[in-house]
């Protein structure tokens, strides 16, 4: 059968295509959405910039500190390796379970539903508010109609072989960035207004939120556990757009040289798009003032921006970029993820299916297993309540992968380790703390979503018993 035709992965990505791969995965339409709610939420420019930094800066320790762990396990399936390896196979199949329940699937549900709703500016027939199907309070819109869609094509190119989705990965990631580049510098050069650049910093350092209550702005100046949790809040937000660039590490099979260029790749990928949110986020304040940011219309603060540089072709040149950077992240977070699911196959752990490399030497049916979940999250969530739920899930196994450096330094330090931890024991532990604090907020302060989340995790507890029993090996 087609499925079984071929055993071995085919390294077909040099560094370039990882890099992308990296970059091309974090980008996706965050940056033109979340600075909205992180305006509401800490209220002043500074206070704004500084969340994107502090992202940014922890991401880029998280990517550093990867590149050890990838540089010692170059296989498929990346951080359910490293977890099983400094842990136990409980733990990596606990991520595996999540990945598959929520983080990998939630996401791409969530930035395929981005992409269908930018779409509509385009072709109002896939517009949110376009009711295609309504049956006892469940309703199917255009927007996820068109979700749905996406998802099919870019698994279904993705299972005719590897090289198919490097090509639109780095053709589409560098396409988004140089759009992206453009769009900010278009903004400082035309768009910006020294009046408004100067008022949005009058008060830069004040935290503190931003309402709007019957018609009037009302600010309410934080401190204490309110403080940390707008922070947290906020830093929701920032890090979920900054996100995924350890799907590299999924595919470390299929990248030649993985002991090198995932290191590289992940430095690379991770300190571009840093620089690039936070110089859009100083560009939004050259052009609006910050409370056209706190309250753009559905949050669209790209859309608020262009039009302000552009006029009213601004709107159309932000719905055409966020296209292309939404469909091109979902490409490289679809191709990456089933990766793990293959690994966990063949411990036994998933459907045995998965573990099969069909004629393109990809895993074509946890292509399509990951597919039919996906599909299924975007009938079921808004973009934002995805992106709570992944979050949480996100950082809880960060903070476990990046912990497992300390464990294997002793349990396997004779490993040859091509990288090691940059600034490590300090830095990798400043990860741990941060994110912890991080995580431990978003349960005080977002438990309509968090909470979700973690029942997803502990639900992987009898799901691996049950996995053993019917899958085991």
């Amino acid at each position: 059968m087609a499925e079984n035709s071929s055993t071995h992965f085919k390294p077909a990505l040099g560094l370039l295509d990882a890099t992308m791969l990296v970059a091309g995965s974090m980008i996706g339409s965050g940056i033109f959405i979340v600075s909205a709610e992180i305006a509401r939420n800490v209220g002043s420019a500074g206070a704004l910039v500084l969340m994107w930094i502090l992202a940014g800066l922890i991401t880029l320790i998280a990517a550093l500190s990867y590149g050890e762990l990838s540089g010692m396990f170059p296989r498929a399936g990346g951080q359910y390796v490293y977890l099983r390896e400094a842990y136990n196979p409980f733990v990596a199949f606990l991520f595996g379970w999540t990945q598959f329940g929520v983080i990998q699937t939630g996401t791409i549900a969530a930035v395929a539903v981005a992409f269908a709703k930018f779409t509509a500016y385009l072709i109002p027939f896939f517009g949110e508010q376009h009711i295609l199907f309504a049956y006892n309070g469940f309703t199917i819109s255009g927007a996820q109609l068109l979700a749905i869609l996406s998802v099919i094509l870019l698994t279904y190119i993705n299972s005719r072989g590897v090289k198919n989705g490097k090509f639109i990965q780095t053709s589409f990631t560098l396409i988004k960035i140089l759009l992206l580049v453009g769009l900010t510098v278009s903004g400082l050069l035309i768009g910006a207004k020294a009046e408004i650049w100067n008022a949005n910093w009058q008060h830069a350092w004040e935290f503190s939120t931003v309402a709007v209550v019957d018609g009037q702005t009302v600010t309410t100046l934080l401190s204490g556990l309110a403080l940390f949790g707008a922070v947290a809040v906020s830093m929701k937000g920032s890090l979920f757009s900054s996100d995924a660039w350890n799907n590299v590490t999924f595919i470390a099979a299929e990248i030649r040289s993985p002991q090198k260029n995932i290191g590289r790749a992940l430095f690379l990928g991770t300190a571009m798009v840093t620089v690039i949110y936070v110089a859009a986020n100083l560009m939004y304040l050259a052009v609006l003032p910050f409370q056209e940011i706190a309250f753009a219309a559905n949050d669209r603060v790209g859309v608020a921006a262009a039009e302000r540089i552009f006029g009213n072709r601004g709107s159309l040149i932000v719905a055409i970029m966020i296209m292309i950077s939404t469909f091109g992240c979902n490409n490289g977070l679809i191709l990456a993820g089933a990766r793990i699911y293959y690994t966990m196959a063949k411990d036994g752990l998933f459907f045995k299916s998965a573990g099969n490399l069909n004629r393109y030497s990809v895993p074509g049916r946890g292509l399509w297993i990951q597919c039919i979940w996906a599909s299924f999250l975007c009938l079921t969530g808004s973009y934002n309540d995805l992106l709570a739920m992944v979050i949480f899930g996100v950082l809880v196994f960060y903070i476990l992968t990046i912990f497992g450096i300390y464990i294997l330094r002793k349990k396997q330090p004779g490993i040859p380790r091509s990288y090691k931890a940059f600034g490590y024991p300090v830095l990798p532990m400043v990860y741990i703390l941060a994110a912890t604090a991080l995580a431990v907020l978003l349960l005080i302060f977002e438990r309509k979503y968090t909470i979700p989340g973690l029942g997803i995790i502990l639900l992987g507890i009898p799901a691996y018993y049950l996995a053993k029993r019917r899958w085991g090996v």
